[in-house]
């Protein structure tokens, strides 16, 4: 995929840098990694919130509500609670600059607190005759509503917007990863053992760019793949990867365009996965101009990111016909590459594109995600209300 200039560009003139902290305490990232097998167990989370819980409303979020409460409400007679995120707005610890997060550990936190505080509104709504029920979200927000619905026993409309899912790309291989403080980060990995050592075995990453490429390109190329096997070590890829298939494969014309330009033969297997690496991200994933401390440094923060936050280590929500994810195709912020589909972990959800960036899809169509959760509302509606 490719990244929307517009969202380089914006990404670019911000100033702010996250976790400018660091990871936050090896102590409290154990424990938020053992209670993350609690929260992505539905059975067990279910029981941590009961359905008395008490909970507090308050009237922010102004361009939220003028922007999809309201006309929600006006179009299809949905109405919305707007949940504020820890570490957002008014509940933003006080040495905290705007929304971004000083540690790594802290959006852990947030997706616990969010997961536990979503079963409590989805209590007191049903409590109170509220149905039926679903959540949305955009961007982050949209990643935390997938997250809060995979804890509730029941069908659930789910739209989430500008996600997808994982967010160990959006710190690794997005254009947010610019705004990291790799040297903060990579200093407090080499520094203190217990991140190289019990918190490294802790976490296992769910996605590798050039395992998931080379499933496409296996997909695409079994010619070429029998190619591989035949020759061995001493495979030149220039000679040997001949694309009959191009027009049809446009994965195809990415690695033939490279090929061309590049006279390197691959020697080995591990040489052909940092080929497939450059093929795929050409900008944004360089392994051979970085250090070993840091691509560790990297890979920790992939890993961690995927054990707290990888959909596939949660529970299914229990209708994934009721769910549509909105994605922008340009995506700068949440890279799809080398990532799993959300149809792959969620079967029978439906997932669409929109032809726009990160920051143009959030600008300029915010009528596709209203058009979109009342389409899931509506098959909810058919499905289960109508019999």
């Amino acid at each position: 995929m490719t990244f929307s200039k517009l969202d380089r560009f914006y990404r670019g003139i911000l100033l702010s840098r996250y976790f400018i902290k660091g990871w936050g305490t090896p102590e409290n990232l154990k424990r938020l990694l053992l209670f993350r097998k609690v929260l992505s167990n539905r059975s067990d989370c279910f029981k941590l919130v009961g359905e008395h819980y008490p909970i507090e409303i308050t009237k922010y979020f102004w361009r939220r509500r003028h922007l999809i409460a309201k006309p929600l409400l006006r179009e299809a007679g949905i109405g919305s609670i707007i949940l504020e995120n820890p570490f957002y707005g008014f509940r933003k610890p006080v040495y905290q600059m705007r929304s971004v997060l000083n540690n790594v550990s802290d959006i852990f936190v947030m997706g616990g607190c969010l997961i536990l505080e979503a079963l409590v509104l989805f209590h007191w709504c049903t409590k109170h005759g509220f149905g039926p029920l679903g959540v949305s979200g955009l961007s982050m927000g949209g990643h935390m509503a997938s997250l809060a619905a995979t804890n509730w026993p029941f069908p659930l409309v789910l739209v989430p917007c500008l996600s997808w899912s994982t967010a160990s790309g959006v710190f690794t291989e997005g254009v947010m990863s610019r705004a990291i403080n790799w040297d903060m980060l990579e200093f407090q990995y080499k520094e203190n053992e217990a991140f190289r050592t019990e918190l490294y075995k802790m976490v296992q990453i769910r996605e590798s760019d050039a395992f998931q490429a080379g499933k496409e390109f296996v997909k695409n190329f079994p010619e070429s793949m029998l190619h591989l096997k035949e020759h061995g070590p001493g495979l030149d890829t220039k000679k040997e990867i001949s694309v009959s298939k191009s027009a049809l494969f446009p994965i195809n014309q990415k690695l033939t365009k490279f090929l061309k330009m590049n006279t390197e033969p691959v020697s080995d297997l591990t040489n052909f996965s940092l080929l497939l690496e450059k093929v795929f991200h050409p900008k944004y994933i360089d392994r051979s101009s970085i250090s070993s401390n840091k691509q560790e440094t990297i890979n920790f923060m992939r890993g961690i990111m995927d054990e707290c936050t990888h959909l596939k280590n949660f529970s299914v929500p229990v209708d994934t016909s009721l769910i549509i994810s909105v994605c922008a195709r340009d995506d700068g912020y949440v890279p799809r590459d080398g990532v799993t589909d959300l149809s792959e972990i969620w079967p029978g959800a439906d997932v669409r594109f929109i032809d726009a960036g990160h920051v143009s899809a959030f600008v300029l169509h915010q009528k596709e995600f209203r058009q979109a959760i009342i389409e899931a509302f509506e098959r909810y509606r058919s499905k289960y209300m109508l019999h």
